[in-house]
C-alpha cells in the first residue's frame, strides 16, 4: 500500500494538479481491493503470452472506471488511458503482469498450485517476482486517480504488460511490442 501512495504521490506531482487533493479516504477505500487483486493475481499466475485472465480482469477494473482501454497489446497487454479535465503532458505508469515457470513451496493460503506447459514440460506457475503485486497497485492507482480526474492536467496511461520474463522461443513479446 506505501507504494500505491508514493505512485500516486509521485504521478500529482508529475502531472501538475491543479489543486492540492485530499487522496486519504480514496487510499483507504482501495486498499482492500488492491490486496485482494494482488492475491488473486498471485494465486492465478499466467506465463508470459498466456495472461489472458489477468488481461481481462485488469481491462474489466478501467472500464469500470470509465478509463479508456485498449486490449491485445503486444499480444495480452492492456493499456487503460485517463484524460484529465485540463490540458497538459502525458506520464505512462506500467505494471508487468506474467508470471514465472517456478513451482511455489510455502502455506500461504493464496498460494499458486497452477501449472502450466514450459518448453514442452508441465511445470509449476507462480509470481515469484512480485508482478502480481505491481499489477495490484497500479489498478488501485487507475482507481483512485479516476475519482479525482477533475483535478489532473493532463494524460495517464496505464500499461499492463506482459511478457517482461521473455516471451516464449519462437514469439514475440514484451516492451518492445508495446512500444
Amino acid at each position: 500500500m506505501k507504494k500505491l501512495i508514493l505512485i500516486t504521490v509521485l504521478l500529482f506531482g508529475s502531472i501538475s494538479m491543479a489543486q492540492e487533493p485530499n487522496l486519504t479516504n480514496d487510499y483507504k477505500l482501495v486498499e482492500k481491493k488492491v490486496i485482494e487483486w494482488r492475491r488473486e493475481i498471485h494465486q492465478n499466475p499466467e506465463l508470459s503470452n498466456r495472461e489472458f485472465k489477468t488481461a481481462e480482469k485488469i481491462a474489466a477494473h478501467l472500464n469500470s472506471l470509465g478509463i479508456a482501454v485498449q486490449t491485445g497489446v503486444a499480444h495480452t497487454g492492456v493499456v487503460g488511458i485517463l484524460k484529465g479535465n485540463q490540458p497538459g503532458k502525458v506520464v505512462a505508469l506500467r505494471a508487468d503482469i506474467d508470471a514465472l515457470p517456478v513451482t511455489e513451496r510455502n502455506n500461504l493460503e493464496f498460494k499458486s498450485t497452477v501449472s502450466s506447459e514450459f518448453l514442452g514440460e508441465q511445470v509449476g506457475v507462480m509470481h515469484a517476482c512480485g508482478h502480481d503485486t505491481h499489477t495490484a497497485i497500479l489498478m488501485g492507482v487507475a482507481e483512485v486517480l479516476s475519482k479525482n480526474k477533475d483535478k489532473i492536467k493532463g494524460t495517464v496511461k496505464f500499461i499492463f504488460q506482459p511478457a517482461e520474463e521473455g516471451a516464449p522461443p519462437g514469439e514475440e513479446g514484451g516492451a518492445l511490442l508495446m512500444v
